[in-house]
């Protein structure tokens, strides 16, 4: 995969565009940091189709749905009430 500085991307977009539907996926950079990646529409069909899950998938799944944190039940203890005396 090639790496074009984001400089170089945005003069030759049109070179760019037919090295990514010539030799496949390519990366742009940012201050010599990875930011981007120009694909072909088909990968990113196939890969957009890959990553979607069905409700049915989701719901059965045995890790979380939620980030939020919720204790096992049964293992907290109730408090107990406080007589007034």
């Amino acid at each position: 995969m090639k790496a074009w500085p984001v400089q170089h991307a945005k003069a030759r977009f049109s070179e760019m565009l037919d090295a990514c539907l010539r030799e496949g996926p390519q990366m742009v950079t940012r201050r010599g940091a990875q930011a981007a990646v120009l694909v072909p529409m088909q990968e990113w069909q196939r890969l957009h189709a890959t990553a979607r899950l069905s409700l049915k998938e989701l719901l059965l799944m045995d890790s979380g749905r939620s980030d939020m944190m919720v204790p096992p039940r049964g293992r907290l203890r109730r408090r107990v009430p406080h007589t007034l005396t």
